[in-house]
């Protein structure tokens, strides 16, 4: 089996976030906007609980035969036919959640902030929480705005574009700690994309969006220490490489 097949085709920020050691097996993933499941090979394969919704009911159909193809355990109620913004799960049921290409659809500000908030809502104390965006970073005089965050890029797309500004204040609201800085990555002044990651603390001071449903308020604040990184992302590194090597 060659990377592509164990892998597929993977986010390589998603890979990243693998190869540091802050997905490993025992924890518990929800794809939010999984469209054909290509950030879920790897996990589907090498046996992690995974979850995913989508609007798309044809994005779910195909994620469903996926899972039924690659994982032993599987159970078609893990992929939902639903919206990000508006998910079925219980609060905390996540250790990670991955929303990638999908929060740049929001149509407003509201949208885009009740996203965030159904993501962090699913997330467990703890979890990480891994999204990848599009953004006006880098490509500030390319993007033509439409209003309500709106913008048209230079590639004729129009999306919902955020900048290092929000996403910092967002974090705050959230009472998120940032694991790594921002990332963007330039596509040709075409498009930008930009990575955000964020630990959800064990519990918190006070509600972290005012939007924030009744029944899910934390309180208080526990400090965390992080683990060596460099132990951990040596290990996890060998663990990957050690799988390809038994695959082939």
């Amino acid at each position: 089996m060659n990377p592509r097949e164990l892998f597929g085709d993977i986010d390589i920020y998603l890979f990243d976030q693998l190869l540091k050691g802050r997905i490993t097996p025992e924890k518990r993933i929800l794809d939010a906007g999984c469209g054909n499941g290509r950030n879920l090979v790897y996990f589907l394969r090498s046996g992690y609980k995974v979850y995913a919704v989508d609007r798309s009911e044809e994005a779910v159909a195909g994620v469903r035969r996926l899972g039924a193809k690659l994982a032993p355990d599987w159970s078609d109620e893990r992929v939902r036919v639903e919206p990000v913004d508006k998910m079925s799960f219980a609060n905390d049921s996540f250790d990670v959640v991955i929303c990638n290409a999908v929060l740049h659809f929001a149509e407003h500000e509201a949208h885009f902030i009740q996203m965030v908030q159904e993501l962090w809502r699913v997330l467990r104390p703890g979890g990480l929480l891994f999204a990848r965006l599009a953004s006006s970073i880098g490509i500030e005089d390319k993007v033509e705005p439409l209003g309500a965050s709106r913008y048209r890029l230079p590639d004729g797309s129009e999306r919902f574009l955020v900048d290092e500004e929000r996403l910092v204040k967002m974090t705050e609201k959230l009472q998120g700690m940032m694991l790594e800085p921002l990332k963007t990555v330039n596509v040709e002044n075409m498009r930008c994309m930009t990575t955000w990651c964020l630990k959800k603390p064990h519990i918190l001071f006070f509600e972290p969006i005012e939007e924030q449903r009744t029944e899910n308020k934390p309180i208080g604040l526990s400090p965390e220490k992080e683990p060596d990184t460099d132990r951990v992302d040596q290990d996890a590194a060998d663990r990957c490489i050690q799988e390809i090597r038994r695959q082939q």
